[in-house]
């Protein structure tokens, strides 16, 4: 049903916006690989969703209302469905069913969903009910939560997910506006991306609202014994109440990361930004869900070490939520301008020091992120090649640090203040569309390079963007405070004497570079007297245990090993679960290990995290 490689077709997108009108401009619709939407044709425009949260059978059902336009005037409209059970569909309000037929079912993708719809309809009316094992939807029972008294739901949505507990177009170049109803047990509290309640309904019935139009990905659910702190007037935590204080102290600093992104790049057009704060089984750092952040309680540290997340959670509002990629092949034009942008906010409240010290251990991550993919892997290009693949593949360094040092290359070669002027006009020209990585090199050539060829070249534009590897006029970070730490690394492998360290290394960034420094072979004596003197093994920071543990498995440093399996059991991040997972599957007694450790984790994962893991234990 895919027609035509890319296609220009303009697209008047207008929502209600309390009492005002506001027009979006035209849009440029371009083929998404990991849709099955024809959206040339007919696309949505506005979702009604009513739906009741069943924790005894795990199923979301109810009905989906989908405002469209049907462009062409033809008779089909095609969604995006996985394993969604399809009850009826009428049209307009009618109660006389309409012809749906689900298509052939493709991996990563689930099904076509097609609709017979007259040339004049306008709503679409889907009755539907998701699968038990619908993998957007992580049911967590009582004993999986902090409180061990009530059950849990949350979603994550990202990539291609939403279409696995709503019928859509999942597709990050086409946005809609949504009202929603969620009925949910009553003594639970329902959160969406959208105006949220602080207080739990009698009922259990809850009413959303999001009135600026969003790309299905960012639809977002959750569901429990959830609590509501303030921080300021605009932002707030929500947790779990034995969660909150804690979580509410480690993010005081949030309104100041609004103000400092406001300064940076123009207002904040969400309304209120607040965090829930997730069991440990949430696949990721943070998702960036408008209006309410998805977290991680691995940045839970009591030192507030870790909360340049929430700083990066908080850029999406403008890059990713506001200007979005097109398509996930053009994933780094979210992550790259975030991961700049959340550096630039770390900056404005913490200081330089502090996030060049977060660039430099960026920069470690990107070289160890291409050394293991190869300099010449298509993969270590910013503009991907996802077609036929999972998109979840895209998710690396590459978008994320790659992106960031493109844009510190910009900013070197134009100056800070000529970027900053750019990025705000960026974010204006494109707030509420998707934008093609061939759109963003456009409007950077009008506005920043304006024909200077010295310029493109010193920049080597195409080379970031279409080359392999790392180009060689990447600006190198530099840190005053982790620069003195090489000294200390250097003496090290002539004479290996800890001791006393640990009052010279304390803050978490050091320790992470140091530990990163440190050889790849050490001796049992040698990991002994680390631990003893800094008590890595007991950290209780997510970051530097999983930069140690990985050491520890590498070493067969056998005294951290209650404390890997503890980990890995009660952790579901992603980014911590792979490497550790490919360490101990490079040796016999590893791989032993890891299987028996994975069979009583993998129930607590995400199907994220599992779809990944299931992969290496292949």
């Amino acid at each position: 049903m895919k027609q035509l490689l890319a296609l220009l077709l303009l697209i008047l997108f207008t929502a209600c916006m309390q009492g005002n009108k506001t027009t979006y401009t035209p849009q440029e619709i371009v083929e998404d690989p990991h849709s099955f939407s024809e959206p040339v044709k007919a696309v949505v425009k506005h979702l009604d969703l009513d739906i009741n949260v069943d924790f005894e059978t795990k199923t979301l059902s109810g009905k989906a209302i989908w405002t469209i336009d049907n462009l062409s005037k033809g008779d089909e409209i095609v969604l995006d469905s996985r394993g969604l059970h399809i009850d009826k569909v009428t049209l307009d309000g009618e109660t006389e069913e309409t012809m749906f037929a689900l298509g052939d079912e493709a991996e990563y993708l689930g099904q076509p969903l097609s609709i017979q719809i007259n040339p004049e309809t306008r709503k679409i009316y889907i009755w539907y009910s998701t699968s038990t094992d619908a993998p957007a939807l992580q049911w967590l029972q009582p004993q999986q939560t902090a409180g061990k008294k009530h059950p849990y739901l949350f979603t994550q949505s990202q990539a291609v997910l939403t279409r696995s507990w709503i019928p859509c177009q999942d597709s990050p170049g086409i946005r809609f506006t949504y009202n929603a109803k969620v009925s949910v047990p009553k003594g639970l509290l329902a959160l969406m991306s959208a105006d949220n309640p602080q207080q739990k309904s009698p009922d259990g019935v809850y009413q959303f609202k999001q009135q600026h139009p969003i790309p299905s990905y960012l639809m977002a659910l959750a569901a429990g014994d959830i609590d509501f702190k303030a921080i300021d007037n605009r932002t707030g935590v929500y947790a779990e109440p034995s969660v909150l204080a804690k979580a509410a102290w480690e993010f005081a600093d949030v309104g100041k990361m609004v103000n400092a992104a406001e300064e940076l790049y123009g207002k904040y057009r969400w309304g209120r930004y607040d965090l829930l704060v997730l069991p440990p089984s949430f696949p990721f750092g943070g998702m960036e869900n408008p209006m309410l952040t998805f977290a991680t309680p691995t940045v839970i540290t009591g030192d507030r070490s870790l909360v340049n997340l929430v700083a990066h959670e908080l850029a999406h509002s403008w890059s990713g939520n506001l200007a979005t990629n097109a398509a996930w092949n053009d994933f780094w034009l979210n992550e790259g301008f975030t991961t700049y942008f959340e550096r630039r906010i770390i900056e404005a409240v913490y200081g330089k020091e502090e996030a060049k010290m977060q660039e430099v251990l960026g920069w470690q991550s990107l070289k160890k992120t291409v050394e293991e993919l190869g300099k010449d892997n298509p993969d270590t290009r910013l503009k991907l090649d996802l077609k036929g693949r999972d998109p979840d593949e895209g998710v690396s360094d590459i978008a994320y640090e790659k992106g960031f040092f493109f844009l510190r290359t910009i900013e070197e070669a134009v100056g800070r203040e000529k970027l900053d002027d750019f990025m705000k006009s960026y974010f204006e020209k494109y707030a509420f569309r998707s934008v093609t990585t061939e759109q963003f090199l456009r409007y950077l050539g009008e506005e920043l390079i304006k024909g200077d060829r010295s310029l493109s070249q010193k920049i080597s534009i195409r080379e970031w963007v279409y080359g392999t590897g790392i180009p060689d006029n990447a600006p190198i970070p530099q840190s005053t405070i982790l620069k003195g730490l090489d000294t200390i690394l250097s003496a090290s492998k002539n004479n290996f004497d800890v001791q006393g360290l640990s009052k010279k290394i304390k803050t978490t960034n050091e320790k992470l570079y140091f530990i990163n420094g440190l050889p790849k072979a050490l001796s049992q004596e040698q990991m002994k007297a680390l631990d003893q003197e800094f008590s890595f093994t007991r950290s209780g920071n997510a970051e530097i245990q999983a930069a140690w543990y990985l050491i520890a498995i590498r070493n067969q440093y056998k005294t951290a090993y209650p404390a890997i399996k503890k980990f890995l059991i009660h952790v579901g991040r992603r980014k911590f679960l792979m490497p550790l997972y490919q360490e101990m599957l490079k040796t016999p007694k590893g791989k032993e290990m890891a299987k028996q450790i994975y069979a009583e984790a993998r129930p607590n994962y995400h199907s994220v995290s599992t779809n990944s893991i299931d992969q290496l234990m292949k």
